[in-house]
């Protein structure tokens, strides 16, 4: 007698956002098997009008969820530096990609910089070429993308991977995806994710 094991199946898009380069990767998880499906960049248009690259920002996310409906989207927390100007735009950033992920229903899970290349080198101060060698080794991929946002976009879906989060659509809860009203409810639901 022949046993059918029925693997479930999700995809995952992970985002680097920037102001500049926004770095994407998509992972199909099937099991405990992950791989590659795309990855890369969106560059900003080079002009003073920060709103135009929000808008940008918003509209490939959205063209990146029509097009592979991934199951869950993993995006990358701005890191706090010395300039608070830099953190703000990648604050907005940030939040375009959010809010083209909760338009469309998609589950969101936000990792800092330290998580996700300790998910993926071991080591939570790993430089972007280290985690871009150990994402080629894992997933397969000999080309070296032109931007390191693309491997850094790509990381985030592995890190998420790695957590083994269930998608609420896949994890057999009969509540299906979450969806928000609003801003005022996706805080409500995720208090413990506010800092304030």
């Amino acid at each position: 007698m022949q046993q059918v094991i029925n693997l479930k199946e999700r995809i995952i898009l992970g985002i680097d956002p920037g102001t500049a380069v926004m770095g994407y990767g998509l992972l199909k998880e099937t099991g405990p098997k992950i791989e590659l499906l795309a990855m890369g960049v969106v560059k900003m248009p080079v002009t003073d009008d920060h709103m135009l690259k929000l808008q940008r920002i918003f509209e490939k996310t959205v063209a990146l969820i029509d097009n592979y409906h991934p199951d869950c989207l993993a995006i990358e927390a701005p890191f706090y530096g010395k300039n608070i100007q830099v953190m703000l735009k990648l604050g907005r950033a940030q939040g375009m990609a959010i809010a083209a992920a909760l338009s469309r229903n998609v589950e969101i899970t936000e990792y800092a910089p330290r998580k996700i290349k300790q998910s993926i080198t071991g080591n939570g101060n790993a430089t972007k070429e280290q985690v871009a060698a150990m994402l080629q080794s894992l997933l397969k991929f000999k080309e070296t993308p032109d931007f390191l946002d693309a491997t850094d976009g790509l990381a985030v879906a592995v890190c998420h991977s790695f957590q083994r989060i269930p998608t609420g659509s896949g994890s057999g809860k009969s509540g299906s995806k979450k969806s928000y009203s609003g801003w005022d409810t996706f805080v409500k639901d995720n208090a413990k994710r506010v800092v304030k």
